[in-house]
């Protein structure tokens, strides 16, 4: 059984080299070479597969898909070789390109089982360019639609588990680039500017990894600034929900350096916060 099966294996191998053996000619040899359109749509794609399994690049898998699309549009060929080509243009990371196979095939075979995948395919070339926080964050802003949208349309699939995890880690991006802006308002002494950066972490994305940092900024802000009630306010929180972090630690001892305890106080934005994330009061 393990020959015979050892045999099936060559005889594929010799079948898929014979198909490209014309593109590895040269001089003479091209002259020979089939012309596209005499393939078969199957023998066209199996060319397209061997490509991109072989070779480093996918440039040339992702032109012979395309051709399968172009010469048999409509088929079920064609169909499986646009979702390849969505796939080779990510692997060479053609994003754009990606995404526009992807979205064709989402829009011509929106109820396929494949649309899934398309569907993610086109949001992860939208998050694999925003691993540098200082990159433009519209990239970042258009990751979460894509993979929302995957979360959304196909929440039972492998792809939106997937998604779930990425959005969290765009989500933090996101605020990562208000903590980046903030520190270095805070750093120049621009203490209003800092304020605003970290007023947006605090409120808009409260499940990330930077929230308590950014209270712990606000207590330095608030402080340099005289506000003593922001700061004691936004130290409670940070003691309320980050007690044990390193960051309380450092505005504990910021506040009680300057006769301040870890309080809420007055009527401003922080205790309102307070009141409604932490006692629950909404009205």
């Amino acid at each position: 059984m393990a020959r015979g099966k050892t045999r099936l294996v060559l005889i594929g191998m010799m079948a898929a080299l014979a198909i490209t053996a014309g593109c590895s000619g040269k001089g003479g040899n091209r002259a020979k070479e089939r012309p596209l359109e005499s393939y078969s749509a199957e023998e066209l794609y199996k060319r397209a597969e061997f490509e991109l399994e072989t070779k480093r690049k996918a440039t040339e898998a992702t032109k012979l898909f395309g051709e399968v699309e172009r010469l048999y549009p409509y088929s079920e060929w064609a169909k499986r070789a646009l979702i390849m080509q969505a796939f080779a243009f990510h692997k060479d990371k053609k994003y754009e390109e990606s995404r526009a196979a992807a979205q064709r095939f989402i829009d011509f075979y929106p109820a396929d089982e494949d649309a899934a995948y398309a569907q993610y395919l086109l949001a992860i070339s939208y998050y694999d360019q925003i691993d540098d926080v200082g990159r433009d964050q519209g990239l970042t802003f258009q990751a979460l639609q894509a993979l929302r949208t995957v979360i959304e349309r196909y929440p039972d699939s492998d792809y939106a588990r997937s998604a779930i995890l990425k959005f969290d880690l765009a989500f933090d991006h996101l605020a990562a680039k208000e903590m980046e802006i903030g520190r270095y308002y805070l750093k120049k002494g621009h203490f209003t500017a800092a304020i605003n950066r970290f007023r947006v972490v605090v409120e808009q994305f409260q499940t990330t990894s930077h929230t308590a940092e950014a209270l712990h900024r606000l207590v330095e802000a608030y402080l340099s600034l005289g506000l003593d009630e922001e700061a004691q306010t936004a130290g409670a929180i940070l003691g309320h929900n980050f007690k044990s972090t390193e960051w309380y630690k450092d505005s504990y001892r910021l506040l009680t350096g300057r006769g301040l305890e870890p309080k809420v106080r007055g009527k401003n934005w922080l205790a309102t916060i307070y009141r409604q994330m932490i006692k629950g009061e909404w009205l």
